[in-house]
């Protein structure tokens, strides 16, 4: 890289002195250089006369290659110092289908505009197999619902904050209330997220403290899925108020009079988050705290 500069200086100034000024070295260091440059390559790159150097035809050939490969290297040192900062690179990013109704929404295009450079890779999937995921380092951060239900070896905290509400069909018979007692649905059939559901759990434990356990009808893994078996009339659902944003046509929320908070958490790795995930996470948290006043 040294010799290519000293080539493209030489062969835009035309002149061993004032070329050897404008790379801040004395003349025979630059000539020396050149003309073992020259002798490595096996021809001359310039002529030389009494009021300078002209370029041969193998230097005219030369030029433009040798200042292209100038400005890659340049580029390599921005693209390193730009990884370095966080600003350049590759995240990972996992996130449940619920992230999507607000909060992605306020947050990938803050971190887009502040982080122009950085390719994003977006995968849906649970909040358990996002921390697993995290944990093996196959994801880089997740948004997810806490509380986990599982030891993993990941760093989170809340960065958005919602209540559930009674998901009915509009023809319900709960339908025209404006609020409702959970203990009034106790004979109610109810879908409920899978298994290892995050938002499974909160809801069977608002039912228990409601005074009932659940008769569950159906299971199903997504808002949107146990949204449209709601509306399908399969049974009632407590859902994220948040999804009311993608409500299907035939479905009405119901506030509950005892409010039951559900959060979506950041997660980030315990050791070893690159800078890319946590410029994400000073991002939400940013949202976060604008959120809650």
């Amino acid at each position: 890289m040294r010799h290519f500069r000293y080539f493209v200086a030489l062969a835009e100034i035309r002149n061993f002195r004032r070329a050897a000024e404008r790379l801040h070295m004395s003349q025979p260091p630059l000539t020396v250089a050149i003309r073992k440059l020259e002798q490595e390559l096996g021809t001359k790159l310039f002529v030389r006369g009494p009021r300078g150097v002209t370029l041969t035809p193998a230097g005219q050939a030369a030029l433009s290659f040798a200042r292209a490969t100038l400005t890659q290297a340049d580029n390599f040192r921005s693209a390193v110092l730009e990884g370095t900062a966080g600003q350049r690179g590759r995240l990972r990013v996992g996130f449940v289908g619920s992230a999507t109704y607000e909060l992605m929404p306020r947050i990938i295009p803050a971190f887009r505009e502040h982080y122009p450079l950085i390719d994003m890779t977006l995968e849906e999937a649970t909040s358990i197999n996002i921390a697993r995921r995290i944990e093996a380092g196959d994801l880089d951060v997740g948004l997810v619902r806490l509380p986990l239900q599982e030891s993993v070896a990941v760093v989170s905290r809340p960065v958005d904050r919602d209540e559930l509400y009674l998901a009915v069909p509009s023809m319900h018979r709960f339908a025209a209330s404006a609020r409702i007692e959970l203990a009034d649905a106790r004979d109610e059939p109810f879908i409920m997220s899978g298994p290892i559901s995050v938002l499974r759990g909160t809801a069977l434990l608002a039912c228990q403290e409601a005074g009932f356990a659940p008769r569950i009808s159906q299971d199903a893994e997504q808002i949107n899925a146990i949204l449209s078996l709601v509306r399908s009339g399969l049974g009632v659902a407590l859902v994220p108020g948040r999804s009311a944003s993608a409500l299907p046509k035939g479905v009405r929320l119901i506030a509950l009079e005892q409010k039951v908070a559900v959060y979506t958490g950041l997660l980030l790795p315990k050791s070893g988050a690159i800078l890319a995930a946590e410029n994400f996470a000073s991002i939400a948290d940013i949202e976060w705290i604008s959120q809650r006043g």
